[in-house]
């Protein structure tokens, strides 16, 4: 067996061990949201739980990619894909702790008396989880298309997040007695927001493998032909 096929089995195995990381996430995004419309206690606590299994995969991918490294030194465009999977995988941890803290706020709703959410919660939700699928998709696909179509979404998570801020400090004037259930609002969109920043490095991660180009401080700007 050449060094070579081993590199690409190792290299195989670690794909697959980031798309099951992958999936993992994206379920918990799910049932998180599902958990703060259906006020549903139990699911959220399910997923807070399930937290520390996606940190641990987290974990033992890191672990596989180094020994990677430092056994097989990879060059190239498999180095690219070495170190695109780290920081997708960095990403992907960070996303699942997002949406344990959706979570925890939803428990905090229940806590508190569910009150009504003043902002496009659903629609802002489902953009982010359409960025966080869809920068997966571009990975399996090397498509930078469509990881600049996620790039551009961005713009408009953080206009509803800023556009929410607003409303909900309107509301706190209006209904200072509920100002503690109004503000768990706030850290509910924000956690949406840093998903979808997330879900944008990750497409950023995809242009630097295909492309090998870094477009991380160029935002909103296709990457060069």
């Amino acid at each position: 067996m050449t060094a070579k096929y081993r590199l690409q089995r190792e290299v195989e195995k670690i794909k697959t061990e980031l798309l099951l990381l992958s999936g993992k996430v994206e379920r918990a995004i799910d049932q998180a949201i599902k958990a703060l419309e259906n006020r549903d206690r139990e699911l959220a606590r399910t997923i807070i739980e399930r937290d520390e299994e996606i940190d641990t995969a987290e974990v033992d991918l890191e672990e596989a990619c180094l020994k990677i490294l430092a056994l097989h030194q990879p060059v190239a465009s498999d180095l690219r894909f070495m170190v695109a999977v780290l920081k997708i995988n960095s990403d992907l941890e960070r996303i699942g702790d997002l949406a344990a803290s959706i979570a925890e706020r939803a428990i905090f709703q229940i806590d508190h008396g569910c009150i009504e959410i003043p902002f496009p919660y659903r629609e802002m939700a489902g953009k982010a989880q359409w960025m966080v699928r869809s920068a997966l998709d571009a990975f399996v696909t090397l498509s930078p298309s469509l990881a600049q179509k996620v790039r551009d979404a961005d713009d408009e998570v953080d206009a509803i997040h800023r556009e929410m801020y607003f409303k909900i400090l309107a509301k706190v004037k209006e209904n200072p007695d509920r100002a503690e259930a109004l503000i768990n609002l706030i850290g509910l969109s924000r956690a949406l927001e840093r998903m979808a920043d997330q879900a944008t490095n990750i497409a950023e991660d995809v242009i630097y493998l295909v492309e090998g180009e870094i477009v991380r401080h160029h935002h909103g700007q296709p990457p060069r032909s």
